[in-house]
């Protein structure tokens, strides 16, 4: 038997070529003939624009072009697509490719150079005078639907893009008979995804026609190419996207955003090659954030602890446009009840436009929100009721023999949430067991010698697998080797490994022996994107249905060849062999002789070509779950927070290599440790954003993080053929409740309570001083 890969945790097939520097990012393409573009942004929060005077940057030295929404001819009048339209929208609004009428936040493109090099795009660009009238900003989010308040657009009957509700039980009746009631405002500040390479975009016009390619450091690039097509008005046919090497997604990289349009246009205008790279200060204006949320919300619980209900009013602050809809707001809310067996739900959502950048999914896209409020309210109910906070989620739970358990809130399609398989108590003990349990006596001895630590923890669940679909052509060449082709994009996450692996069993080939070709319309003809921790469940279930059908042709035609019984043939190292003995054929000839040859008719019965084709379509989502523990140490001198120690348990059903699952996870625990302490996108009372650099926007170093513990409970998914679950946001969803928690509890002496995130050294200062909680702004 050759060797088994699934369950390994084996080296990345794509490492090699990235740590010799021989990565191909967008920035690396160089096309003969080649412009470089800078855009020209709006320095307003919500400004009209009275004019546009770009004639001495076009008399510049070595630019080309400068392109306004009036020189693209009528092309560029439209707004962009709504990529998910929903009823409940009440106003639509999305960006233009270039503003032309108004602003409504700072980074709007409104016109664009196009030069021989960047610098020289970026001189003309300071040189185009826009002649702007500026407008009141709708900037506070908590009095943003105020009566009289500014408008995010002007025209505008208000501020609401939409109001959500959702819930499920009786809720005025289990409040009511509640022996406890507590309640809570929570604030969770919005911040970026800040991924390593920043936004790029190249497009290559086709000299022959009206077609065109665009390489993108996109998540979506099916969706870049739907979305464009439908503006332009051209076949989708027309229009190759590819993404190359990509340095990080962690969201924001999903929306299709006007820079892709309004090079699309220009470069067709031009009838030149394009390209723009994203620089840093842009980053900060220009590609989506997320999380600001303000929650007023009441739990419910019985006189044991166990949690009964939860019921809130949140307002969402969804930027100045809505490029992804609605659906972080509906994210957030399909995510309660969260691990636990509430008997009833009542939340309602307010969207609102504001005039910053809009705010879309970032990892976790709302679930850790949602989480940060259900873990708060689960250590408020411990900490009025003097219990355990485990214990409080012990109580609460969803238990085992409960799956497939149904939570009563429904996904964005309206269906049922149901939960599939997990033991969430189990995987809180399995953390608290590895984190040990001579913590109390640890943080008493401390405090004698006037040193702070603190404890907290956190459980989540998480809906992965999101439908609909993704696929995968697995083909053998005449040389053995084994080409497999699907639309999912990578940023970073170990796509090719996890998939040659699922394939290389199935097939009985080495590992090296399989290359995987993803992310390119050119190559495969469909396929949605990498969100929602959903490739592992989907591309990896249409690689192994692909896979198996590949083995069976092999091993029918094998046994052909071969004149055996097909249940006498084994597949490995290879060949197609009969099993107990030496007579074998090579996976290479037999598609070598499935090509054909020109008058050699095919073997009866047999289609040409040792390859298949399969779509996995999820139906279902599945459910990871997890709990983290951490521990920190308070400086109450500076308000400093050292994380100790950081522990995860962690179900995400079957691992396929499960180093690349712990990279995630780590990776994720960062992310959210960033969430908890660090991360501030703040704006002033005009719409300017005041943290554009890494000297105020803070990120965590790796100087500052602590070694992340690790242990895996695998309790595989019913709802795939693999059994298994995503990964890619697991580990950010509970870390800033978990932090927070354990910032609490270290304060715990200066009844600090802790409702909002991020707080920073000052907040932590201020709690200590005034010896009261730290609660966000009524």
């Amino acid at each position: 038997m050759g060797a088994r890969y699934f369950g390994a945790s084996v080296r990345r097939l794509e490492d090699p070529k990235l740590i010799t520097g021989r990565g191909a990012y967008v920035d690396d393409i160089a096309i003969p003939g080649m412009l470089h573009v800078a855009f020209v942004r709006s320095p307003h929060a919500h400004a009209r624009i009275e004019g546009i005077d770009a004639e001495f940057a076009r008399s510049m030295p070595g630019v080309h072009a400068v392109i306004t929404a009036a020189d693209l001819e009528g092309k560029a009048d439209a707004p962009m697509i709504l990529p998910v339209p929903a009823p409940i929208i009440k106003q639509v609004k999305t960006q233009y490719p270039l503003a032309f009428r108004s602003v409504h936040a700072v980074g709007d493109t409104v016109a664009m150079v196009v030069a021989e090099s960047r610098a020289l795009a970026e001189d003309a660009a300071a040189m185009v005078m826009v002649d702007y009238e500026p407008l009141p900003a709708s900037v506070d989010l908590a009095h943003a639907l105020d009566p009289g308040a500014p408008v995010a657009h002007e025209g505008s009957p208000d501020n609401l893009i939409a109001t959500l509700k959702g819930g499920f039980g009786d809720v005025a009746g289990v409040f009511g008979k509640a022996p406890h009631v507590f309640k809570e405002r929570i604030e969770i500040h919005r911040g970026g995804c800040h991924s390593m390479e920043c936004r790029g975009i190249v497009v290559r016009p086709d000299p022959m026609g009206d077609r065109f390619e665009m390489w993108s450091s996109t998540q979506v690039p099916y969706m870049v190419r739907r979305y464009l097509a439908q503006y332009m008005g051209m076949e989708e046919s027309a229009i190759r996207v590819a993404a190359p090497d990509v340095g990080g997604g962690f969201g924001p990289k999903a929306v299709v955003y006007a820079e892709e349009y309004a090079l699309a246009l220009a470069a067709l205008h031009l009838r030149q090659p394009l390209k723009w790279i994203e620089d840093r200060r842009e980053h900060f204006v220009a590609t989506t954030q997320q999380r600001d949320q303000i929650w007023d919300l009441e739990v419910a619980a019985d006189e044991n602890g166990r949690m009964l209900g939860v019921k809130g009013v949140c307002l969402h602050d969804n930027g100045a446009y809505i490029p992804y809809g609605i659906v972080l707001a509906a994210t957030g809310m399909a995510s309660f009840p969260g691990p636990y067996a509430l008997e009833c739900v009542d939340v309602t959502m307010h969207s609102i436009f504001t005039n910053m950048v809009p705010n879309t999914p970032v990892r976790g896209a709302a679930r850790p929100n949602t989480c940060f409020l259900l873990e708060r309210l689960a250590d408020l109910v411990a900490t009025k009721l003097g219990m355990d906070p485990a214990e409080v989620r012990r109580r609460s739970f969803v238990k085992p023999e409960q799956m497939p358990y149904t939570t009563g809130m429904k996904a964005r399609d309206g269906s049922p949430v149901a939960y599939d398989s997990g033991d969430y108590a189990g995987c809180l003990d399995m953390a608290l067991e590895k984190y040990g349990r001579d913590f109390r006596a640890r943080q008493a001895a401390a405090r004698a010698q006037g040193r702070y630590l603190g404890m907290g923890v956190a459980s989540y669940v998480e809906d992965t697998g999101l439908a609909p679909f993704e696929g995968a052509t697995i083909k053998i060449q005449p040389d053995g080797k084994v080409h497999l082709q699907t639309g999912a994009a990578a940023q970073g996450q170990g796509h090719k490994t996890v998939f040659a692996q699922i394939a290389a069993d199935q097939l009985g080939v080495r590992l090296e022996d399989v290359t995987v070709e993803a992310a390119d319309t050119a190559a495969f003809p469909l396929g949605i994107g990498t969100v929602a921790s959903r490739v592992a469940v989907l591309g990896g279930s249409s690689v192994h249905m692909a896979a198996i059908e590949v083995r069976g042709k092999a091993i029918k035609v094998g046994a052909m060849l071969l004149e055996a019984a097909e249940a006498d043939m084994v597949l490995e190292e290879g060949f197609v062999k009969v099993a107990g003995t030496d007579r074998k054929v090579g996976l290479g000839e037999i598609a070598l002789k499935l090509n054909g040859l020109f008058g050699t008719p095919m073997m009866k019965g047999i289609e040409p070509g040792l390859s298949a084709t399969s779509y996995f379509e999820a139906r279902e989502l599945t459910f990871a779950n997890g709990s983290n523990v951490c521990e920190v140490e308070v400086d109450v001198e500076t308000g400093a927070v050292k994380i100790l120690r950081y522990v995860v348990a962690h179900d995400c059903g079957r691992l396929i290599n499960p180093m690349l699952v712990d990279g995630q996870i780590r990776g994720g625990v960062v992310h959210g440790i960033g969430n908890a302490l660090y991360e501030r996108m703040i704006y002033d009372e005009s719409g300017q954003p005041l943290t554009t650099n890494y000297g105020e926007y803070l990120l965590p170093l790796a100087t500052e993080m602590p070694r992340i513990e690790i242990v895996h409970m695998e309790s595989p998914s019913p709802r795939n053929p693999l059994g298994v679950k995503g990964a890619g946001e697991g580990g950010t969803i509970p870390a800033a409740a978990a932090v927070i928690a354990a910032v609490e509890d270290a304060l715990a002496p200066f009844g600090a309570r802790i409702m909002k995130h991020p707080i920073s050294p000052q907040d932590v200062v201020e709690m200590i001083e005034a010896g009261t909680p730290a609660v966000a702004a009524e």
